[in-house]
């Protein structure tokens, strides 16, 4: 009896998870009665991610209800709202009345507006008894730059001083892993950084950016993103003879066997500071102790003020 009742019994279909291979749709049921009014996504509550359609000008919208077919005309998905992909890269999903946008890397951005919190620079400085600033050292690879950098950062932190070091190497390990080392990308590595470097100053900490940064034009555009004075530009200047004699990554030998197609100084140029704050040289053919080398840059910190409120 009670088996006959469920035979009789409108059957609901099982809604798929969102990770099978079968397409991302609402899931209809059956109505109990003729007097239900037809089930919709909406009513449902069930709508799942959409596809997304792919454009290479256009601007594009997607829908959750009924699919759109999908047109591989491009490769990246755009925005609604009339941008052209080189302005906005993005994705707008169009629901019950509501449009949710999720904007990625953008040349130029629109409609942002910037918000103010009650707690500024000065007050984290005032916490950190410490003023933020970026120490940017700069020179060919094998230069020190890394070894001046984290025996900076030591010393900072032995004084009290709060410190954060980034590597070019290690942020290409993440943050700029999709860059490589073409003109184009080095330029956008060195922007990224500069960003990155300006937040942390902004936090009240020492941010000591350790990068090659051989075109001037990129490092001069990261010291405009900072207030007078709280960009240190740090010149190891080394030359190229030392720095492939001590090679400490091989890199310079993989170079000179063309392993290595735009290796900085030996087949694409560096551009040397024409002002920088502090300049270190090399002694009789030596490059100086990383110790001597901090210390210099402890002692220009300390008297422009950034190492007290």
């Amino acid at each position: 009896m009670e088996a006959a009742a469920r035979a009789g019994a409108p059957r609901a279909t099982r809604c798929l998870p969102a990770s099978t291979a079968a397409p991302q749709q609402w899931c209809p049921r059956s109505s109990s009665s003729g007097g239900d009014r037809a089930r919709s996504p909406a009513n449902l509550g069930l709508l799942l991610r959409p596809r997304l359609r792919l454009a290479p000008s256009s601007a594009t919208r997607i829908t959750g209800g009924g699919l759109p077919p999908v047109r591989n005309r491009g490769s990246r998905v755009e925005c609604a709202g009339g941008r052209s992909s080189a302005e906005h890269v993005g994705v707008s999903l169009v629901g019950e009345d509501r449009v949710l946008e999720m904007s990625s890397t953008v040349p130029k951005s629109a409609n942002i507006f910037w918000h103010d919190c009650p707690v500024g620079m000065t007050d984290r400085q005032k916490l950190l008894k410490q003023k933020g600033c970026v120490v940017w050292i700069t020179g060919l690879s094998g230069s020190g730059k890394s070894t001046l950098a984290c025996t900076l950062g030591r010393e900072l932190h032995t004084r009290g001083k709060l410190a954060y070091v980034l590597d070019g190497d290690n942020l290409r390990h993440g943050l700029n892993k999709d860059l490589g080392f073409a003109a184009e990308d080095r330029a956008e590595n060195i922007r990224r950084v500069g960003e990155v470097a300006k937040l942390f100053a902004d936090a009240g900490l020492v941010c000591i950016a350790s990068f090659i940064s051989p075109y001037r034009r990129d490092r001069e555009s990261c010291r405009a993103l900072l207030s007078d004075g709280s960009f240190i530009e740090v010149f190891l200047n080394m030359s190229l003879e030392l720095c492939e004699a001590r090679d400490p990554k091989g890199l310079y030998k993989l170079a000179r066997a063309g392993k290595i197609k735009g290796f900085t100084g030996i087949d694409d140029p560096y551009e040397a500071p024409l002002n920088c704050e502090i300049e270190i040289k090399e002694v009789d053919g030596v490059c100086p102790s990383p110790s001597d080398m901090a210390e210099q840059v402890v002692t220009y910190l300390e008297e422009k003020g950034f190492l007290h409120e």
